[in-house]
């Protein structure tokens, strides 16, 4: 244990006292109304018990006014001696600090300033805090501070208790949305023989009992897919999946997504309703469709265009991909034009696919503004997608691009066996060839793909992206509740 401050050394002094008094951590109190809804009450009321946490206190003579708070809301708190009586009401000056937990039961009332108020006929202590809140005025506000004690930031700051909120509230209506239309949610594996579902590098980690390695998955997909060869037609999953990649403000290793797939949709089918689902969600949570992001008020309603990749990289770097049609031909058109790519993988390795993928990220993507569906997709960056019947070079994809952020991506699933198994094969030699992104061959999902497969479209979007964009956070960890940290040296020791 580290050196205790002399307040936390009160704290605990004060602990000693308490449990002569009471038993410091009780096991349960009655609550009758939360915080909120205490907080809407008319005046006059009785018989209201609140719990929470004290973070303002001011103690004096024979008055005192106290805040609790929880995620929801704060409510203000008056003790009196002449109600509590003598031997309570000195407890509470004597032992009672602000961080503390505490139950109150009584009335209702209105105060002169305007401020709903409980006036308490009965106080419980319910739980000692052994380290002090930060400075009220300047709560906490050191960002990786923030990150490592989200439970003080949460506390301490509205803004990310609201972020939060916009978080579940978020996903709550997302569920609703796709129950709505009938889909089943589901759970698939997290550790896989396969590295499958996305071109992405895997975590790997070693099954004990097997003794064999395993992955973190990267992506849901090819399960969900034998649950729709399983027979049913709408299906969806949120879950973490597990990327061992590059960390910057909008990616991390550890991630939530949301995969569904429907039956009998194409990838056209899937962009429509999409849109209406996210504009109804977005309509709910907010209650408009232009909201802030950044420094821009971003309009999300109304038809959201479509854009191809050739389009994009024509407009804002001059090169047109059908004419470099090929890896040698892009990267030395790359290489001429001076464009460095941020690719952890040496460009001369990179399939064409991915080489595309990181040119479009480079130069077009950071001009984005308003809400674009990014389509003809190569299709060696889209191994599981389908070909297009017009051009066999791209695939039946869309991306939802906001604001420079990638936020759903979507196509018409490929349900030819003997195609899937050829693209794999050809996945399978890129991973050779130094492309640690591609993919693996999969040969039980072929196996599964051979009893036959419906018409498919399917799509996945990183929840923490598209609650990053809704909230307007600058880095992606303020949206995760307890993101992964490297260690404190001190810690460690």
């Amino acid at each position: 244990m580290s050196e205790l401050s002399e307040q936390e050394r009160v704290r605990r002094e004060k602990l000693d006292g308490i449990r002569e008094y009471c038993n410091p951590y009780p096991e349960r109190y009655e609550v009758t109304h939360s915080l909120l809804s205490a907080s809407k009450l008319e005046d006059g009321i009785n018989g209201i018990s609140v719990a929470g946490r004290i973070v303002f206190m001011r103690k004096m003579g024979k008055m005192s006014f106290l805040r609790l708070r929880d995620i929801d809301s704060d409510l203000q708190v008056s003790l009196k001696v002449d109600t509590l009586g003598e031997e309570v009401y000195t407890f509470f000056k004597t032992s009672v600090d602000i961080g503390d937990f505490i139950g109150v039961s009584g009335e209702i009332f209105t105060t002169q300033t305007g401020e709903k108020t409980l006036r308490a006929e009965t106080f419980t202590f319910l739980g000692k805090a052994l380290k002090p809140l930060p400075e009220k005025f300047h709560g906490l506000v050191d960002t990786e501070q923030c990150y490592r004690h989200r439970y003080v930031d949460m506390i301490m700051n509205e803004d990310t208790r609201n972020r939060f909120k916009i978080r579940m509230n978020f996903i709550r209506e997302l569920r609703n949305y796709l129950y709505s239309f009938d889909y089943y949610e589901i759970e698939t594996p997290i550790l896989n023989n396969k590295a499958s579902g996305a071109v992405a590098r895997p975590f790997v980690s070693h099954h004990n009992a097997y003794d064999m390695d395993v992955y973190l998955r990267i992506a849901p997909e090819l399960y969900m897919k034998r649950s729709v060869i399983a027979g049913m037609p709408k299906v969806f999953e949120i879950g973490r999946c597990f990327r061992n990649e590059g960390i910057d403000g909008s990616h991390l290793q550890d991630f939530t997504m949301i995969e569904a797939y429907q039956a009998y949709y194409n990838y056209e089918d899937n962009m429509k309703f999409i849109r209406n689902m996210l504009q109804t969600i977005i309509q709910n949570v907010f209650g408009t469709l232009t909201i802030p992001i950044g420094d821009k008020m971003i309009d999300m309603s109304g038809d959201w265009p479509k854009v191809s990749f050739r389009e994009l990289i024509l407009k804002y770097a001059s090169i047109d991909i059908k004419d470099y049609d090929t890896s040698e031909k892009l990267v030395a058109k790359i290489k001429e034009d001076g464009i460095e790519l941020d690719s952890d993988t040496p460009i001369e390795n990179l399939g064409y696919g991915n080489l595309v993928d990181y040119l479009y990220k480079k130069v077009a993507r950071p001009h984005i503004e308003k809400p674009i569906y990014l389509v003809e997709h190569p299709v060696s960056l889209s191994p599981l997608a389908r070909t297009n019947d017009k051009d066999s070079s791209i695939t039946d994809r869309f991306q939802l691009v906001v604001n420079g952020a990638e936020i759903v991506n979507g196509y018409s699933e490929l349900v030819d066996p003997i195609e899937q198994e050829k693209r794999l094969i050809e996945q399978g030699q890129l991973k050779d060839s130094g492309d640690e992104e591609a993919m693996e061959m999969d040969h039980d999902y072929i196996h599964a793909m051979e009893y036959g497969m419906p018409p498919i479209s399917g799509w996945g979007m990183g929840i923490d992206r598209i609650i990053q964009l809704i909230t307007g956070s600058d880095n992606i960890r303020d949206v995760i509740m307890f993101p992964l940290m490297r260690p404190l040296e001190k810690e460690e020791n």
